[in-house]
């Protein structure tokens, strides 16, 4: 199953480390990294830029579109950085999270990933596609 790893942190905060800190940080997710290499569990991710070089853009039903400066909600902690891995178990999947979580990182989401948008039939298992029903009819 995949999952997506979804690290919070206090923006402020982040801009105010010292450079022990932000070399703590980077060490400890080096070391998960290589882990995860190792295990063939990591997929991807990426830290994110700081909420305020953010656009959220928003649907409107009548009118246009409209685009600001900033993050979707203002909060103390903001996305800050995703990993999406692949592992055999939710259980897993928190393990790996509970190791980003530290002075920095604060909070910490473990959410399942489709391989589709999660919208209708997944793939494989709509009428006529290849290992739905009635393929190869």
């Amino acid at each position: 199953m995949k999952y997506m790893v979804l690290m919070y942190a206090d923006p402020a905060a982040t801009e105010a480390m010292t450079a022990e800190q932000r070399a703590e940080v980077f060490r400890r997710h080096e070391a998960l990294h290589r882990d995860l290499a190792d295990t063939g569990e990591m997929l991807n991710g990426a830290g994110l830029v700081l909420p305020g070089d953010t656009t959220t853009l928003r649907w409107q039903a009548r009118g246009p579109h409209t685009a600001a400066d900033g993050p979707l909600t203002e909060a103390t902690h903001q996305l800050t950085a995703y990993y999406v891995i692949e592992c055999a178990s939710p259980e897993r999947a928190r393990a790996i999270a509970e190791r980003v979580l530290d002075f920095h990182v604060v909070a910490v989401e473990v959410r399942p990933v489709h391989d589709w948008f999660g919208m209708g039939e997944p793939p494989g298992n709509a009428p006529g596609e290849p290992g739905g029903p009635g393929a190869g009819a």
